[in-house]
């Protein structure tokens, strides 16, 4: 169906000013929030060595921890606005181009790991509801409905005791950690880094299928009973075609924000998930920011990470109006 322009220009206006608004809003929660952790900063980038007062303030004034609180505000939210996200306290080095060194690695994990489980979960979430109440149905769902209750560090964990250390009959056959071994490249390379990706993936995968497939299982139990479905069939359409051209299309919004939801993630990585595996991407290098805490880098990264999740909600609603037009009216 069309898309009307009259209609779709006010409804996208609303869409991109809400986008804004809820960006307004990750500036300001990501300078106050962090704020409130408890630590001094400079004394922790200080630990173990023999610092003076002077020398402290000192440090405090090259960060600008002694300005007032509105100004360190004012600053960050210009900075921020322009690409600017400040200097790590850590490291040394402007957080922009930190978070650019390990964004590669995360995009990697955890974007494999979206594509795998969105697809599995779409397609078994769609089986399980088209056939509710058989064997399978009952057991997909059983399993899905486990899994994600499980914590992803706990599974994490599980995975590594079993398929890198061993277990019993069971030797180990991963790595227990990193993104590569060192000392290869080329193809041999890619085989590597495939090795070492499959316990997180596996992790990232056995946990996301699940909530994917019974959202989409119950959204297309909702459309099941329309009266729409019961006319195709009476058309003499054969019960695939009916699924697929008229069931699962109108199931499809709740799974697209799904979807989207996911893909947001895939920037923000699973922080959990890359600690445990020790994978070197924004997951790892958040769980190193908070620890001392390096508030720039704190902060720039949770601007990264919500920012993809408001982009990738605002696709999803500028998409609804082609999925269903009535959603613009």
């Amino acid at each position: 169906m069309r898309v009307r322009a009259r209609a779709y220009l006010p409804y996208l206006a609303g869409k991109l000013g809400a986008a804004a608004v809820s960006l307004l809003a990750v500036l300001v929660t990501g300078f106050f929030l962090f704020r409130i952790v408890p630590g001094d900063p400079v004394k922790a980038m200080t630990h173990g060595t023999p610092t003076s007062a002077e020398q402290l303030a000192v440090l405090r004034r090259q960060f600008g921890l002694d300005e007032p609180l509105w100004r360190q505000f004012t600053e960050y939210c210009a900075g921020a606005l322009t690409g600017d996200l400040g200097t790590s306290y850590q490291f040394r080095a402007p957080v922009g181009e930190l978070i650019a060194a390990k964004l590669p690695a995360t995009l990697l994990l955890t974007g494999v790991a979206v594509v795998l489980y969105s697809a599995v979960g779409l397609w078994l979430g769609t089986r399980s509801a088209w056939r509710h109440g058989r064997l399978g149905d009952r057991l997909h769902t059983g399993v899905a409905l486990t899994l994600w209750s499980v914590p992803s560090f706990w599974l994490g964990l599980l995975l590594i005791m079993t398929f890198s250390v061993g277990a019993g009959p069971v030797p180990g056959l991963f790595p227990t950690g990193g993104m590569e071994s060192g000392g290869t490249s080329g193809f041999g390379y890619v085989l590597d880094v495939a090795h070492h990706m499959v316990l997180p993936v596996l992790t990232l995968v056995a946990v996301g299928y699940a909530q994917t497939l019974l959202v989409m299982r119950a959204s297309l139990l909702d459309e099941m009973g329309g009266d729409y479905l019961t006319t195709a069939r009476a058309k003499g359409l054969r019960d695939a075609v009916v699924r697929r051209r008229h069931a699962v299309p109108n199931a499809l919004l709740p799974t697209v924000t799904m979807v989207f939801i996911n893909l947001g993630h895939v920037a923000a990585g699973s922080i959990l998930v890359e600690t445990v595996f020790s994978w070197p991407g924004l997951g790892g290098l958040f769980y190193q920011a908070l620890s001392v805490p390096d508030l720039p880098l704190v902060q720039g990264l949770f601007v990264v990470f919500a920012g993809a999740m408001i982009l990738m909600n605002l696709l999803a609603d500028l998409l609804y109006p082609f999925l269903d037009p009535r959603v613009a009216r």
